[in-house]
């Protein structure tokens, strides 16, 4: 299974997250949070960290990590998904080849542009909570089919 990182920077004075639109790759058109997969020898924070510098040109100061999902595609274990959120950061969002940032009121998250799992844990980060899950879609990652979220998770390193 893959081990990949999420990363969602947010202004909680103003209610708002950071969103990416992803230009290429899994999930190419939706909008996510910036993240990527965990290189060989790296550490899940060393690597959102990276990735959040590749899509939008930010680093994130201390990211803090919050939850844990598996996503499993049709019959097939595909992903290990470690969650962070970062309040403070350096540098303004700006597009790359990969992704278009964009700020969102908590409000106003476009989910029928996102991954179906979104809506049944981002107003968990939104809350400042620690979740854990597992997502199952179907073979090709179009309908989600079953889901399991559990809040309040101490372990989530």
């Amino acid at each position: 299974m893959q081990s990949a990182t999420l990363c969602y920077l947010l202004r909680p004075d103003e209610r708002e997250v950071l969103l990416i639109r992803k230009k290429r790759g899994l999930g190419e058109g939706k909008f996510v949070g910036p993240g990527g997969k965990v290189e060989e020898g790296e550490t899940p924070r060393e690597c959102v960290v990276r990735e959040v510098e590749e899509e939008i040109r930010v680093t994130p100061n201390d990211p803090e990590k919050v939850g844990e999902f598996r996503f499993v595609f049709g019959d097939e274990p595909r992903m290990f998904v470690h969650v962070f959120r970062a309040e403070e950061f350096a540098g303004e969002p700006e597009s790359t080849p990969e992704a278009d940032p964009a700020w969102f009121d908590y409000e106003a998250v476009p989910y029928d542009e996102m991954w179906e799992d979104d809506r049944h844990w981002m107003p968990h980060l939104f809350d400042g909570e620690t979740f854990a899950g597992e997502f199952v879609f179907d073979s090709d990652g179009d309908e989600l089919r079953e889901w399991t979220v559990e809040t309040g998770v101490r372990e989530v390193e």
